[in-house]
């Protein structure tokens, strides 16, 4: 069997160097806000280009700390991609401002810029980009329109580590980038965590200060803050693998280069485009039948994923915060899309493997 994910596979790699720091972080006693969120921080920064990282707690965590960090008021809107995980559309209703939601290309599944102007209201504050499965969006059309109507930008960055975009790393465009490090994450911890990066000092502290419970000085707390704090061990384990991004991505994306290659034209494959450097954080294919396709791989020993089922708009969840009819792209494409094995673990034999069996459906 040809597992989605196998996150031992992924990380044995690397357990001579966890360990190595594990215990460095274990003796030195100090585990919360230290020298290995700092030292990472630092390396996170350099790698992506940016002036300054803050770790937080999670991917959601950095979503939701930029917006309060911007100050808006509630009610105020934030425009995003109806085509998304959950967090995205969390981060906005849990910072007290109203997701508009806009539907995504159908070849690139991210953000359609050319839709977005359409939904601006005197009340639109912000837009907030997914880069969705390891694919920026199209950031020139959308700082274009965000100049033309003073918005922010902030960048949801949780599955694209290392992406680019027209030689600028995810992240380093709008106001924000906000990563997830979740341990399925091309760079992965072995917990939860997440960071924002920016190029405003103002802003870094401001979320620092946010993070702790709103305090810079030890019992002064200046703002209503949130426990949010990438730990010392997570940071160091983070610390190891960000030396080996680099060869990460480059093992997906000559796994994707397999599948690109090889799978025959009933698939709907991923769209490469000039000036993207993508990371294959997913691999997505579409098919018309893709309940019967995942069923047929899995009897065949390849077990899938669908990234995502269900679209924000349709979760019980979010019942009352958008009103009006549907979003069909967004429906369409979590009725069709499949997710196939693409992880650092994975080889060139496994791959082959699973294009010899989809070009069998």
């Amino acid at each position: 069997m040809i597992a989605y994910e196998d996150l031992k596979r992924v990380n044995a790699p690397f357990f001579e160097e966890y360990s190595t720091v594990f215990q460095r972080v274990l003796h030195s006693g100090w585990y919360i806000l230290g020298q290995e969120v700092e030292s990472f921080e630092r390396q996170f920064a350099t790698y992506c280009g940016a002036e300054h990282c803050v770790g937080v707690a999670s991917g959601l965590d950095a979503l939701v700390l930029a917006l309060k960090q911007m100050g808006f008021s509630n009610g105020d809107e934030v425009i995003m991609p109806s085509n998304s995980y959950i967090a995205s559309v969390l981060s906005v209703v849990h910072a007290g401002l109203k997701p508009v939601l806009v539907e995504p290309d159908i070849h690139s599944y991210n953000i359609d810029p050319s839709l977005i102007e359409a939904a601006i209201t005197t009340k639109t504050k912000a837009i907030l980009v997914v880069h969705l499965y390891g694919q920026m969006c199209d950031m020139d059309a959308i700082m274009t329109v965000a100049a033309k109507y003073h918005l922010h930008v902030i960048e949801d960055c949780a599955q694209s580590h290392g992406a680019k975009y027209r030689g600028k790393m995810a992240g380093t465009i709008g106001d924000f980038g906000a990563y997830s490090f979740y341990p399925t994450k091309n760079l992965g911890a072995l917990g939860d965590g997440g960071a924002l990066i920016t190029n405003s000092s103002t802003a870094a502290q401001q979320i620092k200060v946010l993070r702790n419970y709103g305090s810079s000085v030890k019992y002064v707390n200046d703002e209503v803050g949130y426990n949010s704090r990438l730990d010392e061990v997570q940071a160091a384990f983070l610390g190891v693998k960000l030396k080996y991004l680099d060869v990460i991505n480059a093992h997906k994306r000559m796994l994707a280069s397999i599948y690109l290659s090889e799978l025959k034209e009933q698939f709907i494959l991923p769209v490469v485009n000039d000036g993207y450097e993508d990371v294959y954080h997913i691999f997505a294919i579409r098919h018309h039948d893709r309940d019967r396709l995942r069923g047929y791989l899995l009897d065949n020993g390849v077990k899938t994923e669908v990234h995502y089922p269900i679209s924000p708009h349709q979760q019980k969840a979010m019942k009352g915060v958008f009103t009006g009819g549907g979003f069909p792209i967004a429906e369409e494409i979590q009725n069709t899309v499949l997710s196939l094995p693409i992880s650092f673990a994975h080889t060139e034999a496994e791959v082959l493997q699973v294009v010899d069996v989809l070009n069998k459906f």
